[in-house]
């Protein structure tokens, strides 16, 4: 509990610069030419990537809290912006860098390419999380219907790992071990809710 103590003393508004601090590297990287031979494909890549590694994060809070009894969930909404800031980055580089704006061959992409189908939808199921992650969305919705809401997260996050693997088209560990990570989280959470089932 000590070290939970010593961690809750940090303010949860120090996630958003400190969180942000990749991005900015990385869009100065590409745009001075430091991110190899195509720094744009390189700059997507790394933004979707932090996001993934951000939504990852996200989902340790409450094994965190369960198993290690460290209790860091006042900085979760912290983190789950940071992490659709990457996203929404992520998808803004395609939209207006790698696509500029070309909206039928965006839709071509969404229809022709499963894992930009897949990144789509995680991208929506992220959306209204977003929107919501404020004090009043949680007065306005109630307590119960809000969290129903923030478990589209979950999804969402698999998607986004789905999408990374496919993204590769080969079989690449990197991208795999995301995949487990999450399925092991994902899997641990319902059997939670199971036996919380069970019990109840």
């Amino acid at each position: 509990m000590a070290q939970s103590k010593v961690w809750t003393r940090l303010p949860s508004w120090l996630i958003y610069p400190v969180g942000m601090i990749p991005a900015v590297y990385l869009f100065y990287a590409a745009f001075t030419n430091q991110l190899g031979a195509d720094p744009l494909d390189a700059l997507e890549n790394e933004l979707g990537e932090w996001a993934l590694k951000f939504l990852v994060l996200g989902l340790l809070f409450t094994p965190l809290l369960k198993i290690g009894r460290v209790n860091l969930v006042k900085y979760r909404r912290a983190i789950g912006l940071v992490a659709f800031a990457y996203v929404f980055l992520h998808l803004a580089v395609y939209v207006a860098l790698d696509r500029q704006f070309g909206w039928w061959e965006i839709w071509g992409d969404i229809v022709k390419r499963p894992y930009i189908t897949i990144g789509m939808a995680a991208f929506i199921l992220l959306l209204p999380l977003a929107i919501t992650s404020n004090n009043a969305s949680i007065k306005q919705l109630g307590t119960a219907a809000w969290r129903n809401l923030h478990k589209l997260a979950y999804p969402a996050v698999l998607f986004g790992a789905l999408h990374y693997v496919l993204l590769k088209k080969t079989w690449e560990p990197e991208p795999l071990v995301y995949l487990a990570i999450i399925l092991v989280l994902l899997g641990w959470r319902f059997l939670q809710f199971k036996r919380a089932v069970k019990n109840a």
